[in-house]
């Protein structure tokens, strides 16, 4: 029998059989399979919650239907496109801009001569990511402070006016998008490191009897290994393009940039704890997420027809 014929009479077996066959494996996978269903799968019947005026008196099954009046509401809110254009323009942004320096950072890592300085580069770029968001939020409120932040001291020593760089709307997206990649560049580039580690050092060996420089090398043989893992990361990112960070967004905000910093999940918090109207705020995350997964349907079949990587 070939190879092609076992492995058609292995798919041809039953699902228990596998399962039988795999048991051991199936026991690593379980403790995941019930946490998922638990966390991810149960509170699924929550969202029934945005097609009824929610009571808790009355709780799921007792509160009065209202279908698609909620999504109605929010679609004729004067707050729908403002949220939906800041979220927009802010995760795109922050995409474009942040998505090449893990592939930069770790491309010129890979290729630098001198490890032990390598290391250390790699130490400093992590580090920012062991910063949490409320630090952080706390030290640009700071630094940029127009009274006492050190950014303003040196201004005023160059003879300029103080800047209120938090209450200015044009510089706002640059802080929030500019200071998220300065503390995650170092962190994303650990898995283009680990596709770089996989790369058999044979081909550079060969490169190297073939003449090629050290561009070449890495236009050849880095880029080509690191491209698929790459694009799945691309259509990842790209599926949660409306979801943009909650607590940056929040502890950075304040009345002076609102109009380019509310986006749908500062607006959901609002009026979902804040004012209490959770079947509205129900209808706009659902709406978020139906966004969110219509988005990666479409970039994962673009990538697939374009680069033969996909998610599925």
């Amino acid at each position: 029998m070939n190879p092609y014929e076992i492995t058609t009479a292995q798919k041809k077996k039953p699902f228990f059989e596998k399962i039988k066959a795999n048991f051991d494996l199936w026991l690593f996978v379980l403790p995941g399979m019930i946490i998922t269903f638990i966390f991810s799968y149960i509170p699924l019947y929550g969202l029934t919650i945005a097609f009824q005026r929610f009571s808790y008196k009355k709780g799921y099954f007792g509160s009065p239907w209202v279908g698609f009046q909620n999504f109605i509401r929010f679609f004729n809110s004067p707050y729908f496109i403002p949220t939906l254009k800041n979220t927009f323009i802010l995760s795109v942004y922050s995409l474009v801009a942040s998505f090449p320096f893990p592939i930069i950072l770790a491309i010129l890592l890979n290729s630098f001569r001198h490890k032990k300085y390598g290391k250390l580069i790699q130490t400093v770029t992590y580090a920012p990511n062991f910063i949490s968001t409320v630090v952080m939020c706390g030290m640009l409120v700071l630094f940029l402070s127009p009274s006492m932040g050190i950014v303003n001291s040196i201004i005023k020593i160059l003879g300029m006016q103080p800047v209120n760089f938090m209450g200015e709307q044009d510089l706002w997206r640059h802080i929030y998008v500019w200071s998220g990649i300065w503390q995650n560049t170092g962190w994303n580039s650990v898995i283009y490191f680990a596709a770089l580690s996989g790369v058999n050092i044979e081909m550079y060996e060969a490169a190297t009897v073939d003449g090629a420089s050290k561009f070449q090398k890495v236009l050849y043989i880095d880029f080509p290994s690191i491209l698929p893992t790459a694009i799945i990361l691309l259509i990842m990112n790209c599926g949660s393009v409306l979801s943009v960070g909650f607590e940056k967004v929040f502890l950075l905000q304040n009345d002076l940039n609102l109009n380019v910093s509310e986006i749908i999940s500062t607006y959901v918090y609002k009026v979902g704890l804040v004012q209490n109207d959770l079947s509205y705020s129900t209808a706009i995350g659902l709406f978020n997420s139906t966004i969110n997964a219509v988005l990666l349907i479409i970039v994962n079949n673009i990538a697939r027809k374009v680069s033969d990587y996909s998610l599925w």
